[in-house]
């Protein structure tokens, strides 16, 4: 929306000069009427550009990173702190904002709360931007009159989630830039290098074996379907990456990964990690510990864990303590969080308890991640040397054939 420069008079007769975001100058001197102001005169500011079309463009399809979101939390929280009004604070962090799907939900926010609605419904408003525990525990703030401390313990969850998500990718990259590297290798070799011994080949007239064929067939496809394998190579990622955010996508994931004991104890504490630091958050913020596990139960990556929560939330609604409702699933939580439930249960300090819980669980996760490499690297070397050997017994093979009718 345009920036306009305006000025008004207020109800003593003050000239008010000032900037103001509006669709239109009547929207404008709406919004102004609304603070007892009169509009005078306004003029359009020159846009500022946010970015480029091209970076907004993936900004959009990629959405609101947790790194923007945590920086929007810790933002506003401070403007609360302060004093500033909704308003102001949502316009300012929307000029702060530089991708494209956040500024659009800043400026609908702002808009609806100077219709009278609250910032946890225009939250609500906006769920690929503010996922339903930010906006429950929004909610909460402001009937309890803490949002301030609401949001401050969003920050801190949301800041926790950033570390642990960080660590997983710093050991995760490694082997990225490995598969990476081969991948580009190969391509480069079947392009470039096994059509040029493939027509020696022909020339010569060599029977080949059939791997040979398979090498250059899968060369010449390269080379003269480049654009299909490209067509192929992006379908195949974007159709596992939507498969992978459905149900049944979600529990083949984890009946592969749960296969490998190093990774499936990674799952196992980042999920755990994950349902104690938020169900912390959530019932230090007062949200009722039905609607905690719910809302934790939809944060979770794994079916597993999901399905477990879901239906603990339903015990726990029944009257069952917590702590007794997880003891049915102790393959997927550990006992000591059992274990320390109880504690926090008998002691009526369920939330700190958590929170401690969190932080020993993503120290784990940072110890475990640590030890990924060192274990991938001989296993990448292995399957690395297999597809380069495979490569070369296929190439060379033919050349041997020759080298036996010369003698």
């Amino acid at each position: 929306m345009p920036t306009y420069s305006y000025e008004a008079i207020s109800s003593t007769g003050e000239r008010i000069g000032g900037r103001e975001v509006a669709v239109s100058e009547r929207e404008l001197g709406q919004l102004l009427k609304a603070r007892g102001l009169v509009l005078v005169q306004a003029s359009k500011e020159a846009e500022k550009k946010q970015g480029s079309a091209f970076s907004d463009f993936f900004a959009g399809f990629f959405g609101v990173s947790l790194a923007e979101k945590l920086m929007f939390t810790r933002n506003l929280k401070v403007m609360v702190g302060a004093g500033v009004a909704l308003p102001k604070a949502l316009e300012i962090l929307t000029l702060q904002a530089k991708n494209k799907q956040l500024r659009k939900a800043l400026e609908d926010m702002r808009q609806k709360i100077f219709q009278g609605h609250t910032l946890s419904q225009t939250m609500e408003a906006h769920p690929a931007v503010f996922s339903e525990l930010f906006s429950n525990m929004v909610k909460v703030g402001e009937e309890s009159g803490t949002l301030g401390s609401v949001l401050a313990q969003l920050a801190l969850q949301m800041g926790k989630q950033y570390e642990l998500k960080s660590r997983i990718q710093g050991a995760l990259m490694y082997p990225a830039v490995i598969l990476l590297a081969m991948i580009g290798i190969g391509v480069l070799m079947l392009v470039v290098v096994v059509p040029q011994l493939a027509r020696t080949f022909k020339e010569l007239n060599v029977p080949l074996p059939i791997t040979t064929r398979f090498v250059i067939g899968l060369g010449e496809f390269f080379t003269q379907r480049w654009y299909v394998a490209a067509v192929l190579f992006i379908a195949g990622i974007v159709g596992f990456w939507k498969f992978g955010k459905t149900s049944r996508g979600k529990a083949l994931k984890d009946a592969l990964f749960f296969r490998f004991p190093i990774i499936a104890g990674i799952i196992l504490k980042t999920n755990a990690a994950t349902t104690v630091r938020t169900l912390s958050s959530l019932i230090a913020s007062g949200v009722p510990i039905v609607r905690s596990l719910e809302i934790t139960s939809r944060v979770l990556g794994s079916s597993k864990f999901q399905q477990a929560l879901s239906l603990s939330a339903l015990e726990v609604g029944k009257g069952v303590k917590l702590s007794q409702a997880l003891r049915s699933y102790t393959n997927l939580y550990p006992l000591l969080v059992v274990q320390m439930l109880e504690v926090g249960e008998e002691t009526g300090k369920s939330a700190e308890v958590l929170s401690q819980l969190a932080d020993f669980y993503e120290e784990e996760v940072g110890n475990a991640t640590k030890n990924v490499a060192s274990v991938i690297e001989p296993l990448l070397m292995l399957f690395i040397g297999g597809v380069v050997g495979f490569f070369a017994v296929s190439m060379i093979q033919p050349m041997y054939s020759i080298l036996q009718t010369i003698k």
